[in-house]
């Protein structure tokens, strides 16, 4: 059985309050930061592994956990932002960043914000760096060639956001099972009391719409994604990337994974075989074989 490590809290100076764990006696520090619909609680069975060779780190971004949501975020930045600033205030000079999904896109943007900190960056089933497109919906349910832009818009999708709003809204754990069963855990699945844990975290989100915005504006290319000009951010991730991509992932498409590679210089993909949209599930020996050799 994984222990829940015990959550610290530290405020930052625009006045949110950052949820974190810490964990392992290696000598190199290791970020983790989490995807969507979960938070730092959802690492634990990675941080079991790898305790003994890294000083782990994992925060809950604000809004979702433990941590608070006073203002609301537009983009990843902001994130990446807060993010810095707890570095910054807990004594992190150096260290190497791993990213979950949405967590990819906020290790992306602390990489090309603060160079001289971040080491390595590993990337996990990431947001491409064109973001996560949402696409209005016809009468059926089915995607149009059309792309959602406010928080308005998507706050009404009737498939991807607003079933998930109302679940979160009635509390809903087993909507997120269901959800999480055809979408991410599609072939092996935690043990039932973790699911349930994970389950019950799921419904600390207060920030989802807001969240899918920021994904949807994501881009940090040359080139416009249909919502927004891109900042060209990717040239100033200096850091060396891995990106570790599952090749059933049903909810990251592989030609994400295949962006990263192409617009971050210093990058290597790497396919984890028989692996979904979360590999800490599906392929943890492998995901920790690749970040000890990619980091050590």
């Amino acid at each position: 059985m994984v222990n829940i490590l015990e959550l610290k809290k530290v405020t930052l100076s625009n006045g949110e309050i950052i949820a974190y764990r810490e964990e392992g006696l290696g000598e190199k520090n290791l970020l983790l930061i989490h995807g969507n619909m979960s938070s730092s609680k959802h690492w634990d069975i990675l941080i079991n592994e790898i305790k003994d060779k890294y000083k782990i780190t994992a925060v809950d971004m604000r809004g979702f956990g433990e941590s608070s949501y006073n203002a609301p975020i537009n983009s990843l930045n902001d994130f990446a932002k807060d993010i810095e600033e707890f570095l910054n205030i807990i004594g992190i000079n150096s260290c190497s960043v791993i990213g979950w999904s949405t967590g990819g896109g906020v290790a992306l943007e602390l990489a090309a914000n603060c160079q001289e900190k971040v080491e390595n960056v590993v990337l996990l089933e990431s947001v491409g760096v064109k973001g996560y497109p949402i696409y209005k919906k016809d009468q059926n349910g089915q995607p149009m060639n059309e792309l959602l832009r406010t928080k308005e818009e998507i706050a009404k999708d009737p498939v991807q956001v607003k079933p998930v709003l109302d679940a979160l809204e009635n509390k809903n754990k087993e909507f997120y099972r269901t959800l999480w069963n055809m979408a991410i855990y599609t072939h092996n699945k935690p043990e039932e009391e973790k699911y349930n844990e994970y389950l019950e975290d799921m419904l600390t989100q207060r920030n989802l719409v807001d969240v899918d915005y920021a994904l949807a504006h994501f881009n940090m290319t040359n080139e416009n994604n249909g919502v927004i000009e891109g900042n060209n951010k990717c040239e100033l991730v200096k850091a060396p990337v891995l990106i570790l991509q599952g090749d059933r992932d049903y909810v990251v498409p592989m030609y994400m994974a295949e962006d990263i590679n192409k617009y971050i210089k210093n990058s290597k993909l790497v396919i984890l075989k028989d692996s979904g949209h979360s590999p800490m599930i599906d392929a943890l020996d492998k995901v920790v074989e690749e970040i000890n050799k990619f980091i050590q």
